[in-house]
Parts: structure tokens; sequence; C-alpha cells
């Protein structure tokens, strides 16, 4: 894919930029791999709010995507490369040899027409499902499983893809995008290559309204509230926060602040945790 951008006609076409869909094929999706999709507006089930900043956005469709690559030694072909509004990789329509139509997210460099498989006998090849008993060390894989059957969790985003580093009895090791290395059981399937879409990460929003289409509303800082609404409000002027460390609006540590659970399950599985991110935002100096 390319990035197209815009003359400055306007103050919201200077800095904006969009992607040229050069690679989507197709611009309706499949009718039978859609079903309807529900705007929680970032509520509970008694309407409560418990994510904010969420709400309003274009109406969206969910595709269906075969994230467990179940269907074993049976080829399929790639008829479409589509657009998908709920994620920002691209994904293919399969249509299989049996009849089948599924979804699946569309790894860089593959074409429309090309054969894929899944299976633990299927060659090495951009798109085929294996094992990650089965496959090389060094290769780069995507859609990986963390439990076996349950389908791809992990490295499903545009652009990522994940590394085979070790294989050591039953669990095989993975340097993740995120830089964490982890170990996964040996029996879970991966898909070869990377996400396609690798431009996804250059796209400038351009104006505030782009970001209302895609169901974010505004943010507003503590420091400009009052100290009923937030723990940093009030104050003369621009006063400082008051406290040895900036918090949340419910009054816990923010910045740096770890939240993961002091005894999860899978901290066995950790090898190296991911790096730092910069208080700065992500690829700082002190990333």
């Amino acid at each position: 894919m390319g990035i197209r951008s815009y003359r400055p006609y306007t103050p919201a076409t200077r800095e904006r930029t969009v992607s040229d869909f050069a690679d989507v094929t197709r611009q309706a999706p499949e009718k039978s791999l859609v079903q309807p999709l529900h705007q929680s507006k970032g509520r509970n089930n008694r309407g409560v709010i418990t994510c904010r900043h969420r709400g309003g956005g274009h109406k969206r469709r969910y595709r269906m995507i075969d994230f467990r690559r179940d269907k074993h030694n049976i080829p399929a072909k790639v008829a479409t490369i589509e657009y998908d509004p709920n994620r920002n990789a691209r994904i293919a329509l399969l249509h299989y040899q049996d009849g089948d139509k599924r979804y699946i997210l569309h790894p860089a460099h593959l074409p429309v027409g090309a054969t894929v498989i899944a299976g633990p006998d299927s060659p090495l090849e951009v798109g085929n499902a294996l094992p990650l008993a089965k496959i090389p060390l060094g290769t780069l894989i995507h859609n990986v499983e963390l439990f076996p059957g349950k389908g791809g969790q992990i490295v499903r985003a545009a652009g990522t893809a994940a590394q085979l580093v070790a294989k050591e009895g039953n669990y095989v090791t993975l340097k993740l995008p995120s830089t964490e290395v982890r170990m996964v059981r040996c029996e879970c399937y991966a898909t070869i290559g990377q996400v396609g879409n690798t431009d996804s990460r250059n796209i400038t929003l351009g104006k505030a309204g782009r970001k209302r289409w895609s169901g974010r509303r505004p943010e507003v800082r503590g420091s400009v509230m009052n100290p009923a609404d937030h723990p940093h409000g009030g104050g003369e002027g621009r006063a400082p926060i008051g406290r040895s460390g900036p918090v949340t609006p419910w009054g816990k540590p923010a910045l740096g602040y770890k939240t993961r659970k002091k005894k999860k399950t899978s901290d066995a599985l950790i090898v190296r945790r991911r790096r730092r991110v910069s208080k700065r935002g992500r690829g700082g100096r002190n990333a």
C-alpha cells in the first residue's frame, strides 16, 4: 500500500494523510461472513460509563475472521483483499476447494490468486498456518495462538510479526513485536509471514473529526478541571498538581505505574519483559 497526501487547501488537509487503498480489490464484504456489531459506547450492562472517551463514530458491521485456521489440509484460493473497519490490517477472502468461504488477516506480499493451506504438513510459504513445532527458527510469523485450538490472539495488528528464536521441549520461544520474549506451547498454530498494510503507522489524521469518526470522544487534561472532577484540578491560574506524582481521576498513580497482576500464571512463560516505554510517549529517548 501507499500513503496519499493532500494540498493544504484547508488546515485539516495540510497534515492529513490517508491510505491509497491500492491493495484493496473489492468494496463490499462477503454477506455470509458479516454480522451486526453493537456499539457499547464505553458502557457496561447497566449503562454506566466504564471506559471514558468512547461514543459516536461511523456504524460498522463485523467481519468474522478465521483466527483458528482449523480447516486442515484443504487448499484455499485468495479471492479478494478487502478493507476492514474494525482493524488496521487488511483481510483476505479465501475460497476453499470444498466451497467454504472464510476471512483471514492478509499477510504482506500475498497476492490475489495465491493458494494457502493450513495443517502440520503445509509448506513454509506466506499465508500458510502450521504448528510452531513445525516452523524453522528465525521465521517471521503472525496470528499466534497462546492456547492450542483457541485461535490466534497475539501479533495481529498491521505490520507486526513475531520471530521464532528457540525450541526446547514442549515450548518454543518467540520474540514479540513489543520486544518481549516469551514461551508458547509448540502445538499452537501460527501463520507464516508479516501482517500486511505496513504503512498504517504512518497515517496522520489531520483533524479531530477523523478521531470522532472512529468512535473516540475528546479528552480533557485533569489540570484544567475542578477539584471535584480530578485530583489535579483547582487552583488559581496554572497550578501544579499538588502531589508527589501524577495520578488518575480516581487517585491511582499514573505514568509508569505497573498495573499487571503480581501473581499472573503466564509470568513463568515470560523470558524477558518488553522494553520500558518513555513517559514522553512511545519512541522517546528513554524508551
